[in-house]
Order: structure tokens, then sequence, then C-alpha cells
């Protein structure tokens, strides 16, 4: 891998003010109501970037609004380049089951490459997500939130200098706020790590290392088509630049893998990635399971559904007023819906093989997941045909109890979180997690710092 310091593009808190009202969650993640209450907190706010509503021009796309709208942001003033290439050093500051904690990651350029070299993914994803990261790339020629990816630091080489840099004064300091509507208070802190010395170690470092994306495996895989259109000559020059005011993009840019400094016109921005990196050791970072609500299961098959899970699982009923956040480890699913007021805990029986019900094709990890048990045992041979396979996901429990109790889902399936650690093991042995395994809490903001890709 090539990991590299970068000129990203930042608020002018001058005109903006305190970064709290204009930065906003990633577009996956944003409902329509949140982004209307995102719209109306700030006129500066990065949700017209991230995730525009298209309502500017009746005859423009909400892509072009969008790189109408960064255009003149850039020639205002609103959004301004750092002079130098930078690693910006960042913490993120949230709280988890009352307790509060600090995630550490360190937002760099990456250069991009297939799949599996140097790079690895550990989920599937979702053609439609990525066709519209595409067309918003197409319009802007910016990334306006960093991908999410992990590194295996084991000797506190990389933690020892960020510890280093966050010594010094930072360069951005946010009040706490709601990143979320609903979730907990959240704060940023960033430093811009300059001093080439420091640049040239942490670049060594970092690119001596495979990566492993955590969050932003359509945006990484939008990148690339991206990134061979441009390469190809598909793409139309942006109307975005050039703009008023001093040039985004240096004429050189520091090379730090061989210590020496390589020209622009062989680093086209265009080949690189934004990407936050944090050790698979941080103490912030945390993995929630992603839970599934499930309707369109005929009548006949709900009444008859505990009697065929016996033949697989051992059961277990729980009050719901007894339940903790979180299922017992020896634990493989819970189900909310199939008993009312009670969590049915499913265990494995001991005299039952799952395994063998798996798909070959995959890896020993990928079969002993839980969500692999729920997807192949439970929706698709238990349920199978008897249901249209409306499902849709929350991290919330109590939504998802909430969902049930008002009868829009017949079935909740809760899983227990994966823990970091599994993502290198799935994607180490070059498989995938189904979509929506994991949610990394809480998501990268937008609009923090900005990259162009032009």
């Amino acid at each position: 891998m090539e990991v590299f310091p970068f000129r990203g593009i930042r608020y002018n808190q001058r005109i903006v003010g305190d970064l709290a009202q204009v930065i906003c969650p990633p577009y996956d993640v944003i409902t329509s109501e949140q982004q209307k209450l995102y719209y109306k907190r700030s006129k500066y706010n990065a949700i017209r970037l991230e995730l525009p509503a298209g309502s500017l021009e009746p005859k423009a796309d909400r892509y072009q609004e969008a790189a109408l709208t960064f255009r003149q942001w850039l020639s205002q003033g609103i959004l301004q380049a750092d002079g130098i290439p930078s690693f910006y050093l960042h913490h993120h500051y949230f709280e988890h089951s009352g307790q509060k904690k600090v995630r550490r990651g360190l937002i760099a350029r990456v250069k991009l490459e297939p799949w599996g070299r140097g790079i690895y993914p550990h989920e599937e994803t979702f053609s439609k997500a990525k066709s519209d990261r595409l067309q918003l790339i197409r319009a802007c020629r910016a990334s306006f939130s960093p991908l999410f990816a992990l590194y295996d630091d084991r000797e506190q080489r990389i933690g020892t200098i960020l510890s280093e840099a966050s010594r010094g004064k930072p360069t951005i300091e946010t009040s706490v706020y709601s990143l979320s509507v609903g979730q907990g208070a959240e704060a940023h802190i960033l430093w811009a790590i300059t001093d080439l010395g420091v640049k040239r170690e942490l670049s060594k470092l970092l690119s001596s290392q495979p990566l492993y994306v955590a969050d932003g495996h359509h945006r990484y895989e939008t990148a690339l088509t991206y990134q061979q259109e441009r390469a190809e000559g598909q793409c139309a020059r942006s109307s975005v630049l050039p703009y008023e005011g001093a040039p985004i993009e240096p004429a050189r840019l520091e090379g730090f893998a061989q210590g020496t400094l390589r020209e622009e016109s062989q680093r086209k921005a265009f080949n690189y990635v934004m990407m936050e990196l944090v050790d698979f050791s941080d103490p912030g970072l945390i993995v929630l399971p992603i839970h599934r609500l499930v309707r369109g299961i005929a009548s006949s098959t709900l009444v008859g559904l505990e009697v065929r899970l016996r033949d697989f699982f051992v059961l277990e009923s729980l009050s719901l007023e007894t339940c903790s956040c979180q299922l017992p480890t020896d634990s493989c699913l819970g189900i909310l819906g199939l008993k009312p007021g009670s969590l049915v805990l499913l265990r494995k029986r001991q005299d039952v093989s799952l395994q063998t019900m798996m798909p070959t094709s995959r890896s020993q990890a990928y079969r002993e997941l839980g969500v692999s048990i729920l997807n192949h045992i439970v929706l698709d041979k238990i349920l199978g045909a008897a249901t249209s396979r409306d499902i849709a996901y929350t991290v919330d429990i109590k939504e998802a109890h909430r969902q049930i109790q008002e009868k829009k889902y017949q079935l909740a399936f809760l899983l227990s979180p994966a823990p970091p650690s599994m993502v290198k093991v799935i994607a180490d042995a070059q498989d995938r997690m189904p979509s929506k395994s994991t949610y990394f809490y809480p998501k990268l903001p937008a609009g923090l710092v900005i990259n162009l890709l032009d």
C-alpha cells in the first residue's frame, strides 16, 4: 500500500463558526427526516454535499446541485485547502453503554489498489449504493467523508508517534453535539501533522502493512470505478474547478516511501482515496451487530416455526423484562415476535451439524457467524419460500422491539456483535461476511476533512 499526507479541504471557522453545526453523518445512515433537520441546522452543513436534497433548480439533479454548492463554497472561502500536505490525527469522543470513550484515527490518502493487493474487504456490497456515490463523485470530483479502515500496530510504533502528535495544539476542536438525531453526544479534535520527518515515518510504517476496510466498501469500489473512468478519459473536465482563488492541488507532493519528492503529475488525485485508519487494538473501536426485521412470512409457517427451529437449535425463552442489551455469548441468535413478551434464544444442538448446511465455498470463520446461520439455516432452509423476504435492518434492540409490538414486522432476529478481530480473520481467508454484518460505532462524520479528486 501507499499511504500519504494530502492537502485537505476544511471549513473556514471564521465564516461557519462552530464545526459541530456543519458536519453530518455519512450518507448511508441518514434518514429523510434527519436530512431535513441537518439542512435546517446550518446553511453550510455538509449534508448539502454528502446527501443533497435536489431542490435548488428544477432542471438540475441533486448531484449537479452538490457540485454547484461545492464550487460556490470554495470560491467564497467557506471551504479552504490547507497550505501543507498533512496527515490528520482525529480523536472522536463519544458515549457507549453509559461510558465515555475516544477512538483515535489518522486521516490520510491511500493509493487505490484492487481488492487483495494490500487492501481487503470484509463485507458484501449492494450495487445501488455504489451507483449513487459514483454519480456524486463524477459531479463533484471530491469525497466528503473518509472510508474507515483498520491496521495492526502490534508494536505500537504508529501509536507512539500519534500520542506525541496529540500533545500539540489542535487544528480543530468541536463542541459537544449530537451527530445523528437520537444518538448520544459526540465531539472531535483534529491535529494537522505537518512535520516532514514525522510524515515520512508515518507513511513508511503505514505503507508496509495491509489495510482492512471496516466501513466504506461501496465507496472504495466506487473509487476504483471512477479511477478507471478518469484513466480512460471517460469523464469530462469538472465544472467545479478551476475556481477563483489559490489552486487546491500542490505542484508537488511529498513521496515518503523512498524519502524523495515525486511529481504530482505522477500522483493524480483520482488514484487515491481518503481513509481514516484505526488500530485494531484501539480501545475506542466499537462494533455493533445489525439486527434483522422480517415480514412477509406465511401465517401457517409462523405458527409452526418454533417446532421447526427445534430441529436445529435448543430454544430458551426469556422474559423481556430480564433481558440485557446483548445476547448471551453461548447463543447464536435471538428472536422477538415468536412468543409474546419473550425473547427466544437459539443455541446450537450438539447432535446437529450446522456446518454441513453451509455453502462449501465459504471459509470456516464465515460458517460460524451468527448472521451466516441466520441467512442460510433460518431464512433459507427453515423459512425458505414461505416468506417474501421483506427485510429491514436496525442496530437498536429497542427499535426492533417497538417494530414487533406495533406489528410492522413479524419477527426480529437479534445478533451478537462480531469482534474487530473477526474482520481480519474473514478478510485473510479471502472471504466476506454477508452485507450489513457489522456497524462500526460511531460513524465518521462528513465535512471534517474533504479530499479533492481532480
